[in-house]
């Protein structure tokens, strides 16, 4: 299993989302970036994390952390590891009596626990292959039919469009319409 470290790129909403969010991480040393789509309660979690805002009161993911250390424990790192049927599943691995331990849980709930104990979150490449956007224009030829010239040109300009509407997307931190055009042009490229 190859695992790649990525970084909180940010939140995104999209007023089509009805009231979930984007989570966009981002390669630290690449060029994709994968959009996780999170509900309410866990971009407002993250987002207090991430801007260093205490509420007065612990919230869910800091009783979290409050609990594990409890236990003279804590979350080493986070892992999104598989990709089914639309739905992220991530692992909290944490140690206990020296012990590395795994714990299935939601990207969302594990990102927000893992900023809180400033682990690394990391994702499988299988993941990132498969979800991931290229934020670069690094497309390269179509290798068509030479059989069938015409078909393999307008092939390529569909092709073309919709790399161009993806870069778009990409650009206006549209990762929802980017993530449909992504798989459009998986199918396209078969």
């Amino acid at each position: 299993m190859q695992i790649i470290k990525m970084e909180i790129l940010g939140l995104s909403t999209s007023p089509s989302s009805g009231g979930a969010y984007a989570l966009i991480l981002s390669e630290s040393e690449g060029n994709k970036r994968l959009p996780i789509i999170i509900g309410t309660f866990e971009a407002q979690a993250i987002a207090l994390e991430l801007e260093s805002i205490k509420p007065p009161r612990p919230m869910t993911h800091d009783l979290l952390k409050n609990l594990v250390l409890s236990f003279n424990s804590d979350v080493q790192k986070v892992v999104i590891n598989d990709l089914s049927e639309g739905t992220f599943y991530a692992q909290i691995h944490y140690n206990r009596d020296d012990n590395d331990v795994q714990l299935d849980a939601r990207p969302s709930d594990a990102i927000a626990l893992a900023i809180r104990f400033g682990a690394p979150i990391y994702v499988e490449q299988k993941v990132l292959d498969e979800a991931g956007i290229e934020t670069d224009d690094t497309s390269e030829g179509k290798k068509g039919s030479v059989a069938k010239p015409q078909e393999a040109e307008r092939e390529l300009t569909q092709l073309e469009k919709l790399e161009n509407e993806l870069q778009t997307a990409i650009e206006t931190e549209n990762y929802e319409k980017a993530a449909k055009i992504r798989d459009q042009i998986k199918k396209l490229k078969g």
